[in-house]
């Protein structure tokens, strides 16, 4: 069920009128009724929940919440008025308290014990806006500040204001006063420079420059587009580079970074065809050892850092030990290792700190190409799997799920080593398959 958060500039720089003679705001709210026609067409829209949030001070600018109707939202909108500031800082932090209010409820973000992609509630905030200076009662800002302290409780589990299946948009305004005699730029939508920028490439998502209504109607089906349930994981390399794949040749040296050593983008997290719910496994761990003396938790990351090494591995699975696999978003790292053609071999992948002893940790799951070459798919498996899944592999087919004293003592110091949290995964598993574990 995505949230669909609209963010609208309600700032008196919103009266301006274009070429077409509609002011900005009367674009805006046009583009918003645009985008639900759009979404209607996807069955899968019956479930989307739709917010309204404007430029003024919070509360007055929550137009639409959690238990508001969509005649409440289209009233709402339609009532917008272009009268106040540009405090856009103030309305983003306004609009991310909004969506993580659910969350203090349902407890999906699982602080401490685990990130677990299956929980998710995927919004996208469409923030629509003519990219003016951006007014406070402060004065003139150049940069967009979001307000570090809210009053939510449990805002301080997380660094960001926002989370990993939550991704900003912004649509800025640019369209002329008057008709130019240039022709329009063909091709893709440029980015913007405004200061929201660089917080929508944050989230994970981007912001559009519009020039024209074609602009605005090409963005508003891109956008259509990217409502994915999914979320958003910063990968980057560990260790050196691959060496190059038999039968390529050399290929040419680069020096330095290189774009696939760091990806910030989404996994996609597909729902069960019969229920229409996410279902999953394994969690991606977190990035510290649980103490179990601490009164607090050590905020996280809204997005989890996941390191991969470019070492070849064999990918392992074990009959009836469940896994997740979860398809990367193309990405200049998905394009690395799909122009690798190497289907049959897999990188580990790691959270740094995870473990108790050792900075990079033990290996969740593995990055690997699928069979066809169209695609990577991030495997997530029990933690540190390239030992404990080669227990599961004899106590099946060897012992007949029947342990001897050995593999129970092979086991428990295999418990050892995992971040506490995984035993209840494990004991989960245990009770799904009636295996006796130990």
């Amino acid at each position: 069920m995505p949230v669909l958060l609209f963010l609208i500039d309600t700032s008196a720089s919103m009266n301006q009128r274009s070429h077409l003679g509609t002011s900005y705001l009367d674009i805006a709210k046009g583009a918003v009724e645009t985008f639900l026609k759009l979404r209607s067409r996807d069955p899968a829209s019956r479930g989307d929940r739709y917010m309204l949030v404007s430029f003024e001070e919070a509360p007055a600018g929550i137009k639409a919440g959690w238990k508001d109707s969509h005649a409440t939202f289209m009233t709402e909108l339609r009532n917008l008025q272009a009268v106040g500031l540009t405090s856009i800082g103030q309305s983003l932090r306004t609009a991310f308290d909004l969506l993580n209010l659910n969350r203090l409820v349902s407890g999906i973000d699982n602080y401490g014990q685990g990130r677990n992609p299956f929980f998710l509630e995927p919004a996208i905030i469409v923030a629509i806006t003519d990219g003016s200076k951006l007014t406070s009662s402060c004065g003139v800002q150049d940069e967009l500040h979001l307000p570090l302290t809210t009053p939510l409780p449990g805002s301080e589990l997380t660094k960001e204001p926002f989370r990993w299946d939550q991704r900003l948009f912004s649509l800025i305004l640019r369209i002329p006063g008057h008709t130019s005699s240039d022709p329009e730029p063909m091709g893709g939508v440029p980015l913007d420079p405004s200061p929201i920028t660089p917080m929508c490439e944050v989230t994970g998502g981007r912001s559009y420059s519009v020039f024209s209504q074609r602009m605005l109607n090409q963005c508003l089906e891109s956008l259509v587009q990217k409502i994915q349930s999914g979320v958003v994981i910063h990968f980057e390399k560990t260790g050196p580079d691959p060496p190059p794949t038999e039968g390529k040749g050399r290929p040419e040296m680069k020096h330095g970074p290189q774009s696939w050593h760091s990806c910030h983008k989404m996994i996609y997290v597909r729902p069960n065809p019969k229920t229409g719910v996410p279902v999953g496994h394994w969690p991606i761990p977190e990035s510290f050892w649980p103490d179990q003396n601490s009164p607090t938790l050590p905020p996280r990351a809204a997005h989890p850092q996941v390191k991969f090494s470019c070492v070849d591995s064999e990918p392992m699975v074990v009959d009836k030990v469940p896994f997740d696999k979860y398809e990367l978003e193309p990405s200049p790292l998905t394009q690395y290792i799909l122009e690798r053609k190497s289907p049959h071999t897999c990188w580990q992948v790691f959270v740094c700190n995870s473990a108790k002893y050792g900075e990079l940790g033990q290996p969740f799951g593995y990055l690997k190409a699928s069979t066809a070459l169209n695609c990577v798919n991030l495997f997530v498996m029990p933690y540190n799997y390239s030992v404990v899944l080669p227990l599961f592999d004899d106590l099946i087919t060897v012992h007949k799920f029947k342990p001897p004293a050995k593999w129970r003592q092979s086991f428990e110091n295999y418990l050892k080593t995992v971040p506490p949290y995984y035993i209840t995964y494990v004991y989960i598993h245990n009770c799904k398959y009636s295996t006796p574990y130990g």
